[in-house]
Formats: C-alpha cells, sequence, structure tokens
C-alpha cells in the first residue's frame, strides 16, 4: 500500500531553462526513462508539459542513488532537487529543458507500475492499434498523443473565443430526441417510462437548431456530440463532434466570410499559418468532372479530361458500346511517366475495378503518337485530337476509364489520388481550402429505387430554379448547399434551409415521405415554421476531421481520447456489452433466441 505524504509541485516538466539555474525545485510525474551510468542513476521524468532530466548522484547521496535505481518505466514520483546547467557540450536541443538538469536531494515513489504492454517513450507507437486500445490509458500517456489531444483543446477553445467574438450564442439541445427518416442509421435509446417508445441518438442538432432560429436566436453555435450507426473507416466513428452553427437572415456569401475568418483565426492562433481568403469556389458539377470526388484535393492537378467527344465514331468496340449507352470516357494524362511498370499498371487497374470500371486503357506517348494495347484501333485524327485536349507530350502517359458516368469519373478521381501518391505531387505541409458549391438537391438510391436528398431535407432549392423544383423534372434542381473541403477532407457541410413550410412539405412529397408520415415525425418543425420563420442557414464542421488535418494524420482516431475500433468496439471496457436480465425486462425489450447466448 503505498499512500505517500509528498511534496506539491512548484513548476511543471515542461518549464525550466538556463533562466532558473540554481533554484530548488519540486517536481511529480511518471518515469519516463531511466539509465545507470556506473551508479549514476539518469532519470527523464515526464508530465503531460514536457519532460526534464533528474540526476541521483551516489557522491551527493548514495542512499538516494540506490533508491532511484529500483525505479522503473512509469513509477510515479516526487523529487526535490536543484536547477544545474548542463556541460554546453551537453545539451539537448531537441528538448525546452534540454539546457538544465536537476540534482535530486529527495525522492518519494508515489506508485509503482507493473511493466508497462506499450513502450509509452517509443513516439512511432509500433504496437498494433488493439494493443493500444486496449491500453489506451497508457497510449495516452504518450507525448505525442497527448499533444493532438491538447491541440484539439486549443482547437475548441479558439472555435469558441472567434465564435463568441462575433455574436453567437452556445446554446446546448437534446441528447435524446425524435428517431426521423433520412440520413443515416439511428441509436436508439429505449424508454423505460414509456414502454415501446424509443428516442434517438442526434445524428446532428439540425432541427433543433432551426427551431432555434424560428425562436430567435437568430446565431446559434455548440460544440455537439453527434451519433450515426454507420460503418467505420479512419476519417469516421460511430460518435463524433460537430461545430454546430445556424445564423438568420444571410445568404451564403455571410457563410463563407464568416466561417473563412473562423478558420483564418484557426490556423494563425493553433499553427501560426496565415491563410489567404476569399477561398477559392467550384461547383459540384467542376469538381466531379474535373478531380472525380465532391471533395477534391487540389494541391496538385491530374485533372480529369471528358473526352468522349474524341471517340464519337470510334471502332473500338469498348469505347463505341460505352457511347452507345450514354456513358463516359475520361482520361488522365500524367507528364514524363511513360516508363511507368506493368506492375503499377496491373495496381492502377486493380484500383479503378473497385470503383466498378470494367477496364483501364493506357497508352504511352511518344515522338509518332502513342503506343499501347488499343492504337491499332484509333485513327490519326483520334490520337490527334486526345493529345490536344489532354495537353501531352513525348514521355508522358495517358490513362482511361470508359464507363457509365458515375463509375467513370469516381474511378478515375481514385487513380488521381495513387498517382500524385506514386510521383509525390503532394506538398504536405500546404493547406488548401475550397468551397463546394451547387449540389444537385436530389439524387436516385439504386437501393432504394427512389430519389433521396443529397444533403438532407431541409436544404433549400436554388431560388432560380422553384420552376424546375415545382416541375415534373424537380430531380434536376441544385440545392443552395456548400461544403468546405480541405485537402480532400470534407471539414463541413451546410445549406440555407427551408423556411417555407410549404416547400418543406413539396420536398417530403418528391422523397415519398407521406403527408402522414411527415406530420408524425416532422410536424413540430412544419408547425414551427408556420410561425414565422426567417431565412436561416448553417454549416457544420467535423471537430475531429479538422484536428486530423490540422495535424497532418492519418485517422481521426489519434484525435480522439477513447475511439472505437472499426467494428464499433471499445477495447478498453468491452462495450458494447451484454446487459442483465433485470435491464431488459425493465425496459420491456425481449431479444431473439439467437442473442441470448
Amino acid at each position: 500500500m503505498q499512500q505517500n505524504h509528498f511534496l506539491q509541485r512548484t513548476v511543471t516538466c515542461g518549464e525550466l531553462t538556463h533562466a532558473d539555474a540554481g533554484k530548488e525545485v519540486v517536481l511529480n510525474g511518471w518515469v519516463h526513462n531511466w539509465r545507470n551510468h556506473g551508479g549514476i542513476i539518469f532519470i527523464d521524468l515526464r508530465d503531460r508539459f514536457g519532460i526534464t532530466q533528474i540526476v541521483f548522484n551516489p557522491a551527493i547521496s548514495q542512499e538516494l542513488a540506490e533508491k532511484a535505481a529500483g525505479l522503473r518505466h512509469e513509477f510515479v514520483v516526487s523529487i526535490t532537487g536543484t536547477v544545474i546547467l548542463r556541460p554546453e557540450s551537453m545539451f539537448n536541443p531537441k528538448m525546452p529543458t534540454g539546457q538544465i538538469e536537476i540534482t535530486a536531494s529527495a525522492l518519494s515513489i508515489l506508485n509503482s507500475a507493473a511493466t508497462p504492454p506499450l513502450h509509452i517513450n517509443d513516439p512511432d507507437a509500433s504496437e498494433s492499434e488493439e494493443l493500444r486500445f486496449i491500453y489506451r490509458y497508457l497510449d495516452l500517456r504518450r507525448p505525442v498523443l497527448q499533444n493532438n489531444i491538447i491541440f484539439r483543446h486549443k482547437v475548441t477553445a479558439e472555435v469558441r473565443k472567434y465564435l463568441w467574438t462575433n455574436n453567437f450564442l452556445e446554446i446546448e439541445t437534446p441528447i435524446l430526441m425524435k428517431s426521423t427518416p433520412e440520413g443515416a442509421r439511428d441509436f436508439l435509446v429505449p424508454s423505460r417510462m414509456n414502454k415501446g417508445r424509443f428516442y434517438a441518438l442526434p445524428q446532428s442538432p439540425q432541427t433543433y437548431k432551426q427551431i432555434l432560429m424560428v425562436a430567435g436566436f437568430d446565431r446559434y453555435f455548440q460544440i455537439a456530440r453527434c451519433f450515426r450507426d454507420e460503418d467505420l473507416r479512419a476519417d469516421r466513428q460511430l460518435e463524433f463532434t460537430q461545430i454546430d452553427t445556424e445564423l438568420s437572415f444571410i445568404t451564403e456569401e455571410d457563410i463563407y466570410r464568416v466561417f473563412e475568418g473562423m478558420m483564418v483565426e484557426l490556423f494563425k492562433n493553433c499553427l501560426g499559418i496565415s491563410l489567404s481568403t476569399p477561398f477559392p469556389k467550384m461547383s459540384y458539377h467542376e469538381a466531379f468532372h474535373t478531380y472525380g470526388s465532391d471533395k477534391p484535393d487540389i494541391r496538385f492537378g491530374l485533372t480529369i479530361k471528358d473526352v468522349t467527344s474524341v471517340f464519337q465514331n470510334s471502332e473500338f468496340k469498348v469505347f463505341k458500346s460505352t457511347i452507345e449507352a450514354n456513358g463516359k470516357i475520361g482520361a488522365i494524362a500524367v507528364a514524363d511517366f511513360a516508363s511507368c511498370t506493368r506492375k503499377q499498371i496491373d495496381n492502377f487497374t486493380s484500383l479503378v475495378a473497385k470503383s466498378g470500371a470494367g477496364g483501364l486503357v493506357w497508352l504511352r506517348v511518344n515522338d509518332t503518337g502513342v503506343e499501347g494495347p488499343i492504337q491499332k484501333f484509333l485513327s490519326h485524327e483520334e490520337i490527334a485530337r486526345l493529345l490536344e485536349l489532354t495537353e501531352t507530350k513525348s514521355g508522358d502517359m495517358i490513362f482511361m476509364v470508359a464507363a457509365d458516368e458515375k463509375v467513370c469519373f469516381t474511378s478515375l478521381g481514385q487513380l488521381r489520388l495513387e498517382l500524385a501518391s506514386v510521383r509525390n505531387l503532394i506538398n504536405k505541409d500546404e493547406f488548401k481550402f475550397l468551397w463546394v458549391t451547387d449540389f444537385p438537391m436530389f439524387e436516385f438510391s439504386e437501393e432504394e429505387q427512389r430519389y433521396v436528398s443529397v444533403h438532407h431535407p431541409f436544404t433549400s432549392p436554388r431560388l432560380d430554379e422553384l420552376d424546375l423544383f415545382l416541375s415534373d423534372e424537380y430531380f434536376k434542381t441544385r440545392a443552395r448547399a456548400y461544403d468546405l473541403v480541405l485537402n480532400g477532407f470534407e471539414l463541413g457541410g451546410g445549406s440555407i434551409r427551408i423556411h417555407d413550410s410549404l416547400v418543406q412539405k413539396r420536398v417530403f412529397e418528391l422523397l415519398g415521405i407521406s403527408e402522414l408520415e411527415a406530420e408524425e415525425k416532422f410536424g413540430f418543425l412544419l408547425k414551427a415554421l408556420s410561425f414565422g420563420a426567417p431565412p436561416h442557414g448553417g454549416i457544420a464542421f467535423g471537430l475531429d476531421r479538422l484536428v486530423m488535418v490540422m495535424l497532418k494524420l492519418d485517422s481521426i482516431r489519434d484525435t480522439i481520447p477513447f475511439p472505437k475500433t472499426t467494428a464499433g468496439i471499445s477495447l478498453m471496457d468491452n462495450a458494447p456489452d451484454r446487459v442483465a436480465r433485470k435491464q431488459l425486462d425493465e425496459l420491456g425489450i425481449q431479444l431473439q433466441e439467437k442473442y441470448n447466448s
């Protein structure tokens, strides 16, 4: 049992410099590393502020040095000592405290530690992610991961400061809410007091923040916890945090101005980087047909060219059948890449196949034209026009996909990213923002065999397309929606909302939501809109993803203290877990037999 009295620290492990030489100090923390050099014990003491080197010299105190010799990784200790300057030849420029060390005069072991299953002093975290998640409390001791969490705190603080300064009110909305159709799958919470009824955890505070606009709170924000029961990936979690906002009496230009300003402040105050505004804007149509994505990475070129017109009279069977089926032929030209290997081409072919492409056509550009498997099927005129459209020269490479429009550009978008990686074209120190605008309001769902909302059913149609919206060709309507994209990641998305209950009813009708269902699920919102709702709109940013991109990380899991695995499991505490039969009975829930064991 170790319930030792200890002296509280007078300084942290990250603040002492050469100016503190001669001071007597008390430090508390964890043993990050220890070394025995001929009886002289060196300890690197760590807390969340940094690391300080401690020296136990037997020439000063044999007893103290012997006690220190028993220290091991992650012991919790309190140390008293005197700050001294290291010899100049032993300065450590990588550490803020690298010019000094502490000559210890007292040591109190506050708690010993079992041998850690993780190498906490390994900055590369070489263990498996599974092991790191099981021992997340140890993983979180790593300075790199602690710095991520501290940086996230700074970003959150700067967001609050900026929005408060710009007259936003921070208002909380319910976590237990009504389950509504559209969007991702809800997490449901059974009600004990109202058996057979369920709350849903919010996918976003969307309806609540619109009602706040109706209530007259013209600028709202919330650092909101959100929940979506969907398959996971590197930049997605079941529960996540949104910087959620809504504003009244505004247009798209107001949204752009306010939130470009927020990004300028975040990057200046958190990273010391100056951003130029306004950010460029690009329509969804241009983004998809030029970059194969609605969240394009514009740090490099490799743009996609629609070369369908080149092959209108082609005798090449694949091209001919694609055009007859109203498909598209897209091309990417890669400068000075004619030397690419067959193995690389095979890898590229496998990649586009994952997006549904039936194959990848390639041509090497040389002094006389092109060479490749389909060269013999191409006319001189087709080759000349292809080279002109793709702006290629001898030594370049052309890759083409022929497929239906969505598959063609999506697969080339994925190929574009892979080519940029292979060719080392991405400047990882560069941050390039882009507003993507004019999204389609509806898209056809093959799975549901109906039109669904591209964003959500509360997005307003463009004012100049209201006649189209009211016609039989409503599905061609564009929305007043916008996404803010950074380096190929969607940081946030939003829209100008519908504030007219009749327009909102029309959207529900087009989405196949019956009048009865609309009243049952959204009656409260429709009623609110009928009582003088102001024009309003907003945007929500993924805080986890924003921090990930700012820190140039590969996964949002390294920005979240306690993340789930891709299977949705918390390995540290084994959630989700089974619950006692008594708890289920209280909720009026009976499991199917196959889930009882």
